[in-house]
């Protein structure tokens, strides 16, 4: 009875009740459903698919992570590491000239040098040209011109000099080579000798037994007796190479060789056992024990400087002829080889090892002096010196000439892909 006149009295005010109740049942659903699956990671919730992205697609309504955006610049199966630099106005050298004629007795690396601030960079902005047999070659007579493309690349190419390679009249016999990468009389000597030896060569190859009239040691124009040469037929030549200090890497102590110290060139004369042989172009004496081997191939000089397509990172573990302070146009030794990427005409910074020092800036804070033995120790960062390139490759050590040093170079400093 009651209901009915509450009904009949007030029906707005019941139509308002029955939605406000209404409203408090579904908010109170949709919690009891949310805190049923909160923290449940097997609970299934519709997610909505994430909207293709468009041409028009800003980076407001799509934001792309720095891995995506890196991945996204590279082509198909290219990797972060083996990307390569980008090339503009700033890597050129500020006095490098719009035209250059090429030279005797320049080197590729003094070229590059000469256009660019960082002369590794020289296959980036070099524009090679198809009609010529090796167009990495380049030639004494050619005219390079530097050139920038609509985008702002430079570029450098022949811009005279191609046809004229044809015609061997047009040079002399001296200008037919093409240009090396580096100054060949500061390789020379080396790299028609033996550098590094390993073991088994130096037990099979003949060896020194002694020399003729008495000799203590041997040097131009003296005969020395050879022991365990076979064959041979007179006039043949050979290096006569002593056996230096055994070349280790540090990293792990493996012996990688010994160092090969030419002395001589031993010029046979009468074949047997022993054998004689004569001594010429001396370059030290020569003692009694040191070995003879064959001549080594000529290696190329044309290569093409770069830095190396993956990270690499080593020391200075030798340098020819034992200095101790190694400058431009010496030859040192590194612990990284064909093993480690390393390939010819490769280029590495050559980085001095920060020292380990004490902080006495901290001995007086908060007002209560430090005791020395508690005082703290900061290592510096490495300090860029110099600058090698591998010219001479082994599977686990090569040879660099120094082609350029701000500071004094030594051994275990450390070398790494510039």
């Amino acid at each position: 009875m009651f209901l009915k006149q509450a009904l009949s009295a007030n029906p707005a005010g019941l139509r308002a009740r029955f939605l406000l109740a209404a409203l408090l049942a579904a908010v109170t659903l949709l919690l009891l459903t949310g805190c049923a699956g909160f923290g449940r990671k097997d609970a299934a919730a519709p997610v909505a698919a994430a909207p293709r992205s468009s041409p028009d697609t800003t980076p407001a309504e799509r934001e792309v992570t720095a891995t995506e955006a890196a991945v996204a610049a590279q082509p198909e199966g290219a990797s972060a590491e083996s990307a390569p630099p980008v090339i503009d106005r700033s890597a050129v050298n500020p006095t490098a000239p719009t035209r250059y004629t090429v030279k005797r007795g320049d080197t590729l690396w003094d070229i590059s040098a000469m256009f660019l601030r960082d002369p590794w960079l020289w296959p980036e902005i070099w524009q090679v040209n198809p009609q010529v047999e090796n167009p990495h070659l380049i030639f004494p007579g050619d005219v390079l011109a530097l050139t920038y493309g609509a985008d702002g690349r430079p570029a450098i190419s022949l811009a005279r000099g191609g046809g004229a390679r044809l015609d061997p009249r047009l040079r002399s016999t001296e200008l037919d080579g093409a240009i090396a990468t580096i100054p060949y009389s500061a390789i020379a000597a080396f790299l028609e000798r033996p550098s590094l030896l390993t073991r088994e060569q130096i037990r099979e190859a003949p060896r020194v037994l002694a020399f003729r009239d008495r000799h203590m040691v041997g040097g131009a124009g003296i005969e020395a007796y050879i022991r365990g040469l076979d064959g041979g037929s007179p006039n043949q030549r050979f290096n006569v190479v002593h056996v230096g200090e055994a070349i280790r890497d540090p990293d792990d102590g493996d012996l990688l060789g010994y160092q090969g110290i030419y002395t001589a060139t031993a010029v046979l004369l009468t074949p047997g056992e022993p054998a004689k042989a004569a001594l010429t172009d001396s370059a030290r004496e020569t003692l009694e024990g040191d070995r003879l081997l064959g001549t080594d191939a000529d290696i190329p000089l044309n290569f093409v400087p770069r830095a190396p397509d993956r990270e690499v990172r080593g020391q200075i573990i030798s340098v020819i002829d034992g200095v101790t302070l190694i400058g431009q146009y010496k030859i040192v030794a590194i612990n990284r080889g064909a093993k480690h990427g390393l390939e010819p005409g490769h280029v590495l910074a050559i980085e001095e090892a920060g020292e380990l020092v004490r902080d006495r800036t901290r001995k007086n804070e908060g007002g209560v002096k430090a005791s020395r033995s508690f005082t703290p120790r900061v290592q510096l960062p490495n300090e860029r010196i110099g600058t090698m390139l591998v010219f001479r490759v082994f599977d686990r050590m090569s040879y660099a000439l120094i082609v350029g040093a701000s500071n004094p170079i030594r051994i275990a400093d450390v070398v790494r892909k510039p």
